[in-house]
């Protein structure tokens, strides 16, 4: 049976070296300040926000939350971002996606200042993703490099195949990997032979978005599984892109839905955040 990697154990640790460096940073004179905006009532939303609200309290970082109405209007929203952009209390910026439909999702990312963008998405850091110097990586991939890194699993020269082409996890975490000298093969729905492709897999990384759609039998004997979708399945239940009893008899490690990547995402995001207000400390 495979190792279960413990996503939670993995934030929390790293929760903590946050909360000492937050501390350290704070005795010079520098809070890390970050700025969550919630537009309208989505209560997925609604639940991350709260959630990163605790996150902040607990590691010592300054959380300023703005919680907007539906109806707010594009312009509106662009001109509290400009706002924060020169806020000097505040490191990084998040925007609550999705936003309502009368408001450019793209237009507000690309609002935020490339030196702010803790997310990771606007099109500067995504470029310098690309050219292999990154400001800002996206917080879930990132999240994923991390438990891969602390379950010791070198990527230099293994196959890796990525399931899911999102700019938010799919590209991102592909780029990253090959920043690690993996040989990476990037699949989506129009892949013909899914099921080959990740048989090859040394480390499968699972961001489709469907539910146990890879198979236990499509894991390579001994294959690191990365399972970072979330899908709800009737009432309760929350299964993960893979079978995770399936693929448990093949792999040497796999991460658990929930408790896996969940954790490091948030985690990631109060780590971008650290990092922007270090910045700052050098800038004096």
């Amino acid at each position: 049976m495979a190792h279960i990697i413990d996503g939670k154990k993995i934030a929390a640790d790293l929760r903590g070296v946050i909360a000492t460096e937050v501390k350290q940073l704070q005795s010079g004179g520098v809070t890390p300040g970050l700025a969550v905006v919630l537009v309208g009532e989505d209560p997925a939303s609604r639940v991350y926000v709260s959630m990163k609200e605790k996150a902040c309290a607990d590691t010592g970082i300054f959380s300023d939350e703005h919680k907007l109405p539906a109806e707010t209007t594009e312009a509106q929203l662009l001109a509290l971002i400009d706002e924060l952009n020169r806020d000097p209390r505040i490191d990084g910026i998040l925007v609550q996606l999705p936003l309502p439909q009368q408001i450019n999702e793209s237009k507000v990312l690309e609002a935020i200042s490339p030196d702010k963008d803790v997310d990771g998405f606007h099109p500067y850091n995504v470029g310098r993703l690309v050219t292999g110097n990154p400001l800002f990586r996206p917080c879930t991939p990132y999240g994923v490099m991390k438990m891969l890194e602390a379950e010791g699993v070198d990527l230099n020269g293994k196959e890796v195949v990525v399931v899911g082409r999102s700019n938010i996890v799919g590209k991102p975490v592909a780029l990253m990997c090959l920043a690690e000298n993996a040989t990476v093969t990037l699949c989506h729905s129009r892949t013909k032979d899914l099921p080959a492709k990740v048989r090859s897999a040394d480390v499968v990384i699972a961001a489709v978005g469907r539910p146990e759609m890879i198979k236990g039998d499509w894991i390579k004997p001994g294959a690191v599984v990365i399972d970072v979708g979330v899908n709800r399945v009737g009432e309760k239940k929350l299964v993960g892109d893979v079978d995770f009893a399936g693929a448990s008899e093949n792999a040497a490690a796999i991460t658990p839905v929930p408790g896996g990547v969940g954790p490091m995402t948030i985690t990631m995001l109060l780590f971008n955040t650290l990092e922007s207000a270090k910045r700052r400390g050098d800038r004096g």
